[in-house]
């Protein structure tokens, strides 16, 4: 039940800021539907997990710290890739592959959390995220880099902040 308030809340308060339209029509209109998809699609928001866990409240206090340190290296990545194309010999420095390695995330949050800051770091792209041996938890990346260095430092820093933003203490 809790899941289906937070959610409605949620929803209620994306409409009223994206609508901005707060007259009666449209207000009733935002509370029914927010009503419906908080009834139907709760569980997306708020999964039901097992396991170790961490409260969605630690989720979004590990992402906001997680956010300054990503748009740094979209920064630096974004120059990096500036320099390398404006470079006069950038055929030589470019050694674009496609690279794969283990990660140690769990929580399917984590990896796509993982997956997009890579894709949306200049100069590399998430390609697939293969499962294990069962098929069944996706623990492989495999990613396009455009140059050695950008693949060098995969999974590496990145991997551990994702961690420690979004995985449990214990896990």
């Amino acid at each position: 039940m809790k899941t289906r308030v937070a959610t409605f809340f949620i929803m209620l308060a994306f409409w009223v800021i994206m609508s901005g339209m707060f007259d009666a029509f449209h207000l009733s209109l935002g509370v029914f539907c927010c009503l419906l998809v908080a009834h139907f699609s709760h569980n997306l928001l708020f999964p039901e997990t097992t396991g170790p866990q961490r409260s969605w409240l630690s989720d979004i206090v590990g992402v906001t710290l997680y956010l300054p340190y990503l748009l740094w290296q979209i920064l630096l990545a974004n120059l990096q890739v500036a320099w390398i194309v404006l470079h006069p010999r950038a055929l030589e420095m470019i050694d674009p592959h496609i690279f794969r390695f283990k990660t140690k995330l769990k929580r399917p949050i984590s990896k796509v959390a993982f997956a997009q800051s890579i894709t949306l770091t200049p100069g590399t792209i998430t390609v697939n995220i293969y499962s294990d041996e069962a098929g069944e938890q996706p623990d492989e990346f495999a990613v396009y880099a455009l140059t050695k260095e950008a693949a060098a430092s995969l999974p590496g820093e990145m991997e551990e902040r994702v961690a420690k933003a979004l995985e449990p203490a214990n896990g």
